[in-house]
């Protein structure tokens, strides 16, 4: 786990804002539950037409977090979704609370 990546990832605004919205997708992307649930995460569409940005500067933001660990994605299809990887952040609480 990199440090420094992961708060680079953590300094924007909106990626931190996604983080927040990823961590309960069911109340924040009511319509991707309704059309292909949420076992593989949410869609790119999904997050993007929440955020409210273009597509090309969501997928940035969710590479950059994907770097650092703190999504995960999975591609179906023509389709990529994005959870947050919980792991990661149990691991950055302890980092946070021991090293820092």
């Amino acid at each position: 786990m990199d440090q420094v990546e992961i708060f680079k990832a953590l300094s924007n605004k909106t990626r931190l804002q996604i983080l927040n919205w990823l961590k309960e997708p069911e109340l924040n992307f009511p319509g991707q539950l309704e059309h292909a649930g949420l076992e593989n995460g949410v869609c790119v569409g999904q997050i993007q037409v929440k955020a409210g940005l273009t597509q090309s500067t969501v997928s940035e933001y969710l590479s950059i977090l994907q770097r650092a660990g703190l999504v995960q994605s999975t591609r179906i299809g023509q389709w990529t979704y994005y959870k947050r990887n919980e792991e990661a952040f149990e691991a950055l609480s302890k980092i946070i609370q021991t090293d820092i």
